[in-house]
């Protein structure tokens, strides 16, 4: 660019055509502002100085006004300046980019006047602006009326793309087919990425296979399709093929193909090959750091995860997203909270409801009602909506932090319901005690048309052993199977166990235990010795033990759950071979547990905990309410003694 401006100043006779070189030159390098100052001083101007300026206005962000005004300042020169069909592209692509349907329709009302709707590069142009608008029926309707007098290759690719984009690929597929003859490595190429984007992994795989039957080349863009449908399928094997196959092809260089073979291993379990690829692609490649962040939040490794994630200095929203759920997953509620605040911290809108749900998650998890709020209050202060997934999240955070009001008010609010919110808030009456509102909220979901699943009975089943209804919770059992055609699974087996051990029918409890289908596990047979102490059942709870023993699938809270039916019993002898059994395998019981919202922070509390950076206030606090307490209890005998103990 230095010389071609040092030869362009020292001419000393320039045309049109040196000055569209400059031009034209200076827009490709993006240095828009130099291209304007050309433009401005051009002393004569064609439609190629106009249409080259136009496209470095369109093509670049923060120049959309420019742009257009630029566009009808050229309708209003009249010497040597046509608007032809590269300007209507431009401009096409311009209103697509900016998503303004009627600037679309008056540009396609110019090209019906002028003749140029019967050009293939602006019809294809005119077809992908409305299917980027949302106006498919327009983008239909315009091929349609070019079906007539012939359709070339590009309108029939742009055409395909749009019912990708649609989600109709049916009538992809159909067009696709319709003059195998035009297709093109393109056409190919259009066709397998809307599958893959849609969802459909094995007809993207058959699709893959097809085109190289038909002798077309694979490329790039065709790796990169197929890796995302392997990723989708979790498919490590076919994955591995397809690796190999980039590498025979040369195009591991490829930012989009080698962050998907990272994607693939990543998703599918095996971060060592990952790993591998990632350390020879190198830091430069953002969308590989992506895969890698999300691949170690998948399988909980946090610390590889908030690593990468530090060193990355473009953090894109895949990025906070993936830490904010690995977080969540693994139950890392601080540091979801802190990666918050962080990230409120850069001053950015948050893009989607994902963020927001994986913080109501924390909130649920901790029982922290005080940030659920302030991010409820975040939503309504920025108009987010409300959709269903976020309502959803809401409605669970509320209840689980045992505010079932505000649940509910959200619930009855909740203009658009789906079973996923029905079953939230059944499970939030359940929890909550309230089961007649629970089996109500049941009965309005099948009205409503909705079919119950597994989790909707656990959460009906839920309600009933927490109220003792016994032929309630048998009906809603033996409903599943023959009504739903749902398999039981082990716990719902447990519910019916602990109601009836709840309901002083153990009987029934041991019965039901002897017709169950399925292998009995730790969760059952946990279930029925808690039945078996509930209703004092020595023996029982003998061969609950040794059966929990067998299968060796018995945790610290079991030993504990059985040492305590012998220690009810006053069975000190068999409940200190529990006691040594548990030392034997070293089994620890762990000491209770509490938690405080304060100051932006989750505090954690156990039995004789010192390791707080606040213990001496702590504690200084805790000597003067046992004192005020020991006070209170010595006033309160006293008073006891001098009325003749008649206070309780």
């Amino acid at each position: 660019m230095h010389e071609a401006q040092k030869l362009f100043d020292e001419m000393p006779e320039r045309n049109v055509f040196t000055w569209n070189a400059m031009i034209c030159a200076q827009v490709k390098t993006q240095n828009l502002n130099q291209a304007q100052a050309l433009f401005d001083s051009a002393p004569e101007k064609d439609s190629v100085t106009y249409n080259s300026m136009l496209s470095g206005f369109v093509r670049t962000d923060g120049y959309e006004t420019d742009a257009l005004k630029l566009f009808l300042n050229m309708q209003s020169v009249s010497d040597g300046v046509k608007i032809d069909e590269f300007t209507l592209a431009t401009m096409l692509n311009f209103t697509a980019k900016i998503c303004v349907p009627c600037y679309g329709k008056q540009l396609q009302s110019f090209m019906v006047k002028t003749g140029n709707d019967s050009d293939g590069f602006v019809m294809s142009a005119l077809i992908d602006m409305y299917s980027k608008c949302g106006c498919f029926g327009d983008a239909c309707q315009v091929f349609n009326v070019g079906n007539g007098v012939g359709v070339d290759l590009v309108t029939k690719n742009a055409m395909v793309a749009a019912c990708c984009r649609e989600g109709e690929l049916e009538m992809a597929r159909d067009i696709f087919w319709s003059q195998p003859e035009l297709n093109d490595t393109v056409s190919w190429n259009t066709l397998i990425s809307g599958y893959a984007q849609n969802g459909y992994e094995e007809e993207t795989i058959k699709l893959f296979g097809c085109m190289s039957m038909s002798r077309f080349r694979w490329n790039e863009h065709t790796f990169a399709s197929v890796l995302s449908a392997c990723s989708g399928m979790k498919n490590l094997k076919l994955g591995k093929e397809v690796h190999a196959w980039v590498l025979k092809d040369g195009v591991y260089s490829n930012p989009f193909v080698s962050s998907g073979i990272v994607d693939v291993y990543s998703k599918c379990g095996n971060m060592k090959n990952a790993e591998s690829v990632y350390a020879a692609i190198g830091l430069e490649n953002s969308f590989s750091i992506t895969s890698m962040i999300v691949g170690y939040s998948f399988q909980g490794n946090m610390v590889e995860a908030r690593r990468l994630f530090d060193s990355s200095f473009d953090k894109n929203f895949v990025m906070w997203t993936a830490m904010f759920s690995g977080y969540v997953k693994s139950q890392q509620c601080d540091a979801v909270f802190e990666l918050l605040k962080e990230f409120n911290a850069k001053g950015e809108t948050i893009p989607d409801a994902l963020f927001l749900i994986s913080g109501l998650g924390a909130c649920s998890l901790q029982a922290a009602m005080g940030p659920g709020k302030q991010i409820h209050a975040y939503v309504l202060r920025s108009g987010i909506e409300m959709e269903k997934k976020l309502i959803s999240a809401m409605v669970d955070m509320y209840s689980k932090c045992g505010n079932i009001m505000y649940a509910r008010f959200l619930f009855e609010r909740a203009l658009v319901r789906d079973s996923i919110l029905y079953n939230v808030m059944i499970a939030a009456y359940a929890h909550h005690g309230y089961q007649d509102e629970a089996i109500q909220l049941f009965d309005e979901m099948l009205e409503k048309g909705f079919r119950p699943d597994e989790v909707t009975f656990l959460a009906l089943l839920s309600a009933c052993r927490h109220s003792g209804l016994v032929e309630q919770g048998e009906k809603y059992f033996y409903s599943m199977a023959e009504n739903y055609a749902i398999t039981p699974e082990s716990d719902h087996y447990a519910c019916l166990i602990d109601l009836y051990g709840r309901s002083n029918q153990l009987e029934k409890a041991v019965e039901f235990m002897r017709k169950i289908p399925i292998e009995c596990d730790a969760v059952l047979l946990g279930t029925f010795l808690n039945a078996c102490k509930m209703n004092r059942n020595e023996e029982l709870a003998r061969e609950a033990e040794e059966e929990l023993l067998r299968i060796g699938d018995y945790n610290r809270a079991g030993y504990v759950q059985l040492a305590n039916v012998y220690a009810a019993e006053g069975k000190w002898v068999e409940m200190g071979k529990i006691r040594k059994k548990m030392r034997g395998k070293e089994v620890k019981k762990f000491a209770g547990c509490s938690w405080l919202y304060v100051e932006n922070r989750v505090g954690i509390f156990t039995s004789g905990y010192r390791s707080h950076s606040q213990t001496e206030a702590i504690y200084s606090i805790l000597d003067c309410l046992n004192l005020e307490m020991n006070d209170l209890v010595k006033w309160k005998l006293e008073l006891q003694h001098s009325v003749g103990g008649f206070i309780n």
